[in-house]
């Protein structure tokens, strides 16, 4: 039996075995230039007006940004990387990463693409997880009146009622075919019906096991305390509550809206309150484990490291298929594959969709990898030991 005790995140041969050479210097070039806050704006510009001139960059980007943090343009485009991480007992979580229009036609072609992740994993042993947002299948504007609890016009109710009609679609479809759904977070102006609509099919669907989870961005000071009294009742109700823990990706957006708008930020006030509560959750969901099903969504070590050892702790074997560990391709391989190597339950997100459509997506991983502390240059160092150990 493998000692699973402390997993060995500096081991970069098992973290880039899969990548060959040439690989692994088109990855390190990368990284280089996302270390550079300077390189990174005038790169995505250029860019984004690129793409709208019409000019014959497609063939770059995909073979660049899109190739180190997507998987293809459709999801038999990504069958390959789905593969090739299945290999290495990674699981994938196709995320159809087309963002943008906000028209019926739109959200109708989204959902169908989402059931069709959900029969591909019902499929694919490699594939343990479908997932949404809601601003995939709603209107902004729809859902930030409906969180504000306005009064909605009958358009309006027509229009609430199609969404809560495709959330419902997506979720049967889900438990239908026994796929396990994450339903993503959104802003705070806009969170307070995903939060609702995720409970009530988590009543309707997460009785005998978990099939919906709903997103904790704990980044935001209120979340410990929700996901505390969100056990509370589902303990009431009976049902297992499904939680996906990520740190949060809007922290920025955030702050800016409750400055202008002259409000109480909902965001920690440190990195270090963030990382705290965390941390708090995963022991509060691990002395309670029976009651919850987990996918921890973590590029921190310190935090993945304080899974393992809370999974010791309370004898929870390292497969318990409702213990997930999940980075997003492209990122922290030196996380995924070595929690792999040790027996753990691992998932990549794995993005794809048509290259323009997902420039939204690759822009926020760029910018991510030079905003986060150190991200991008903790990725070029491992990427470099790698290099120089191969050359020995």
């Amino acid at each position: 039996m493998i000692d699973t005790s402390t997993v060995n995140f500096e081991d970069t041969k098992t973290a880039f075995e899969w990548r060959n050479d040439n690989e692994l210097k088109q990855t390190y070039a990368l990284f280089a230039m996302m270390h550079s806050p300077a390189l990174v704006k005038v790169g995505t510009t250029t860019l984004n007006l690129a793409f709208k001139l019409n000019l014959p960059i497609k063939g770059i980007v995909k073979k660049t940004l899109f190739k180190q943090f997507c998987g293809g343009e459709t999801i038999e485009d990504s069958n390959d990387t789905i593969a090739t991480l299945g290999n290495y007992n990674i699981g994938s979580i196709l995320d159809y990463s087309v963002e943008g229009a906000q028209n019926d036609k739109s959200f109708d072609t989204t959902e169908a693409e989402i059931i069709e992740t959900i029969k591909k994993a019902s499929k694919d042993k490699n594939v343990p997880f479908s997932v949404f947002k809601l601003t995939g299948i709603a209107a902004v504007s729809l859902l930030e009146k409906v969180h504000a609890g306005e009064i909605l016009s009958g358009e309006e109710e027509a229009q609430w009622a199609k969404v809560v009609k495709r959330v419902e679609n997506l979720c049967q479809t889900a438990y239908d075919h026994d796929v396990r759904i994450f339903i993503d977070a959104e802003e705070t102006w806009m969170q307070g019906p995903v939060d609702q609509l995720a409970y009530d099919m988590m009543v309707k669907y997460n009785k005998e096991k978990a099939i919906v989870y709903n997103t904790y961005q704990m980044y935001l000071h209120s979340k410990l305390g929700q996901l505390k009294s969100d056990l509370a009742k589902a303990q009431m109700e009976g049902f297992i509550l499904g939680v996906k823990l990520v740190r949060g990706a809007y922290m920025e957006k955030e702050g800016e809206r409750a400055k202008k708008m002259n409000y109480p930020t909902p965001v920690q006030h440190t990195k270090e309150a963030t990382d705290r509560d965390f941390d708090k959750a995963l022991e509060f969901i691990m002395e309670n484990h029976k009651h919850f099903a987990l996918c921890s969504g973590s590029h921190n070590e310190k935090s993945n490291q304080l899974l393992v050892d809370l999974m010791n702790r309370y004898n929870v074997s390292d497969n318990n298929p409702n213990f997930f560990f999940a980075q997003l391709f492209g990122m922290s391989d030196h996380i995924s594959f070595n929690l792999s190597k040790a027996g753990f339950n691992v998932a990549k997100y794995l993005p794809y969709g048509p290259v323009k459509e997902a420039l939204p997506y690759l822009f926020r991983r760029a910018e991510e990898n030079t905003s986060v502390a150190g991200q991008a240059g903790r990725e070029l160092t491992l990427v470099s030991n790698e290099i120089k150990r191969r050359k020995k």
